[in-house]
């Protein structure tokens, strides 16, 4: 994760190499595929050549070839099939795609997990009993039962079983010895960073899917139903690690998201208090914070948290020596994204939407106002 200019928190630090632009070639006749594949169809496999795409991806696309390149060699099948791709997905995004898989498969290789237990996760084994009653009855009501919003728009609850906190924290310290121990190069989860973990990098983003899908936006779609939509569509996880010999927590910013969950995993010495100053959409997110917005929350090991990534937040800069770790969430939407650029009206989540409706609304009552009385008094007034 990265502290992008725009004050969210988004992708990893280490990226893959990118690919200068290829030179203009001549206009060709558009290569179309057929709508519907050819399910007779045996496809080549194509992993001995060099490409730009998968072999994987190819051999599925090749179902969808027109009659005449059925029959011809997997060159030129390649091509065809790689000139469609091109039009869709750029030879920079290819480039990311093969670093990130080749990234993962040596660590998939080399890296042995100790709590084999969190790759398969089990809801029974990890979460709390009440957690989970409340998530199957899946009604307002009983997420009341087991959330408390001190401040609205800040959900806090209990989810996790203590056993689960603890296999966190032996597999994230098993991931740093082995990052040590062969100095293998792993991205972090923002560009400071220097003993946080990105989960997807070490295979623990399933569990993390699980947690976002059945567990998450059920609560989400309750309280927070705008921003999740139908469903969350991706995600980001990591394990931070903040304190004076851990990475520096990052400033007050937004999150790359449209909620965040943040588990508290293991706290030192007191302090170390989130402050959340405002709720702000994009046109509004660099503006001053009002003293009403602000409210500052003790977080206590085991306990999460959970709200919108635009709710601006960070530590609270009198707490330096505390030590902490955190689980972080975060959870996309993108047609959430999408709608919001064309978005007319305002938002009710963003507090200056909300001041700037309420001053809009007050000067239209006291323009009715002063034309009402200048009728009444014959345009004197």
């Amino acid at each position: 994760m990265a502290l992008d200019g725009d004050e969210t928190v988004a992708g990893g630090d280490s990226q893959p190499p990118v690919t200068t632009a290829a030179a203009t070639t001549e206009e060709k006749a558009i290569a179309r595929l057929s709508p519907f594949p050819n399910m007779e169809h045996i496809s080549d496999n194509y992993g001995d050549l060099e490409l730009e795409y998968s072999s994987a991806m190819l051999s599925s696309l090749e179902k969808y070839l027109p009659p005449e390149m059925l029959t011809a060699t997997r060159e030129e099948k390649a091509k065809f099939m790689s000139d469609i791709l091109r039009k869709y997905i750029s030879r920079d995004e290819c480039s990311k795609a093969k670093w990130c898989k080749n990234y993962w498969q040596k660590i998939k290789s080399n890296y042995q997990p100790l709590s084999r237990e969190l790759y398969n996760f089990d809801p029974e084994l990890f979460l709390l009993p009440s957690f989970r009653k409340a998530i199957s009855e899946n009604t307002k009501e009983s997420f009341r039962r087991i959330i408390s919003e001190p401040f609205p728009g800040v959900l806090v609850f209990q989810m996790f079983q203590p056993d689960f906190i603890q296999k966190l924290i032996v597999e994230v310290e098993n991931i740093g010895k082995w990052v040590h121990e062969t100095n293998f190069p792993i991205r972090r989860p923002y560009h400071m960073s220097k003993y946080g973990v990105a989960f997807v990098d070490f295979g623990l983003d399933i569990m993390l899917q699980q947690l976002m899908e059945e567990f998450l936006f059920p609560i989400c779609k309750v309280f927070f139903p705008e921003e999740c939509g139908a469903m969350f569509d991706s995600h980001h996880g990591y394990y931070i690690e903040n304190g004076e010999d851990r990475d520096p927590p990052l400033g007050y910013h937004l999150d790359d998201s449209e909620i965040t969950l943040n588990v508290c995993v293991r706290k030192q010495f007191e302090g170390g208090e989130i402050s959340f100053i405002g709720t702000r959409c994009l046109r509004h997110k660099r503006t001053d914070v009002k003293p009403e917005e602000v409210f500052h929350y003790c977080h206590s090991p085991g306990q999460a948290i959970l709200h919108r990534g635009r709710h601006r937040h960070g530590p609270r800069a009198n707490t330096p020596s505390c030590s902490r770790a955190n689980m972080i969430l975060c959870c996309r939407n993108s047609l959430f994204r999408e709608m919001e650029k064309y978005e007319k009206d305002f938002p009710e989540w963003c507090n200056e939407c909300a001041h700037e409706k309420k001053e809009k609304e007050s000067q239209s009552l006291d323009a009715k106002r002063k034309g009402m009385i200048r009728i009444a008094t014959g345009g004197k007034a």
